[in-house]
């Protein structure tokens, strides 16, 4: 019979050896996620998905000509003089941030590559675009500069300045923005993806106040962070969440209607068709979606751009890694 202090010894070797193969594993195998961007269509924001008649995915990285691009997501679009405009991330290899780029179509299906809009020495993501009084606003994702920036169109599509900072302090995350019920509400997210915080105010611009609910969703990776443009449909209003479990970022989008929204109360309930979008288990969003913006183009006619993942694995090695192996 072995000593006790024998096989302990033996434990802690294997566990030694078992930890270390863990760690040369991560170094050799790479897990990428390649986003790219689809096109939805549908007979109402609940119900959409990918057409025959539509090639998916409509953008990827490879679509973009004036960075070195890692992969294309976050998809925000507006309809002006006949024209589609998407803006969405492009991650930067190079500089290792997002950066805002655009596209155009004539009919929402074929797109056309522009540029690079909008930069800046931070991340830049989740570009939340909209109309106001004749002008064009962007609330793009600017988490690393621990605020939510506003940006108004100097001369749309391609010309954008920063505008003013709307709340600062904290590590936000996708802020969506709305005017509804003659005020303006803003949702963001805290936290590790599971703090959906509310705040409202009387104009874009002016004071922001936290909700006395806030945060409105406490401690849920599946339902906080939001997940596309805030839609008002039959008078009411409706939110978009996207499911980040802890271990599996981007794996699908619900949305929730909200029934009670004032200054003081706020409520809301999932709808029926839940989840609205997700993995397809093949293809360019085998494995996951995380952003839907939909537009009505007819009653009964929806079209939404939308984003999906795969997975794919890369084995290399360095000298470099060795320090990592051994250190």
């Amino acid at each position: 019979m072995k000593s006790s202090n024998k096989v302990q010894t033996e434990n802690l070797s294997m566990s030694t050896y078992l930890s270390s193969l863990k760690k040369i594993a991560k170094i050799f195998v790479r897990r990428k996620c390649d986003w790219s961007i689809g096109i939805y269509t549908g007979e109402s924001p609940f119900k959409l998905s990918s057409q025959e008649n539509i090639k998916n995915p409509v953008l990827t990285a490879k679509d973009v000509i004036d960075v070195s691009a890692e992969f294309v997501a976050d998809p925000f679009m507006v309809y002006e003089n006949g024209t589609w405009y998407m803006f969405f991330e492009v991650m930067n290899i190079e500089t290792n941030r997002g950066e805002i780029g655009l596209a155009t179509s004539t009919d929402g299906i074929e797109w056309n590559y522009q540029k690079i809009i909008l930069r800046e020495s931070f991340h830049l993501s989740y570009p939340y675009v909209f109309k106001w009084d004749n002008s064009y606003y962007m609330v793009p994702e600017s988490n690393a500069s621990n605020s939510i920036r506003l940006y108004q169109a100097t001369d749309f599509p391609e010309q954008w300045s920063y505008l003013n900072t709307l709340i600062e302090g904290q590590n936000f995350k996708d802020s969506s923005v709305v005017y509804f019920q003659d005020k303006w509400w803003l949702f963001t997210t805290t936290g590790n993806n599971d703090f959906l915080r509310l705040y409202y105010a009387e104009s874009l611009t002016g004071k922001w106040i936290e909700h006395p609910k806030s945060p409105i969703i406490q401690r849920d990776f599946h339902i906080a962070r939001p997940g596309g443009r805030m839609t008002i449909f039959d008078n009411k209003l409706f939110r978009y969440s996207q499911d980040c479990q802890p271990f599996r970022y981007g794996n699908k989008v619900r949305a929730f209607e909200i029934t009670e929204l004032s200054t003081t109360n706020y409520s809301e309930k999932s709808v029926n068709e839940n989840p609205i979008i997700g993995a397809s288990g093949y293809g360019w969003n085998a494995d996951g979606m995380h952003n839907i913006d939909p537009h009505i183009v007819n009653k009964g006619d929806w079209i939404a751009c939308v984003d999906g993942y795969h997975s794919s694995f890369n084995f290399g090695f360095n000298s470099s890694d060795f320090e990592k192996i051994f250190s």
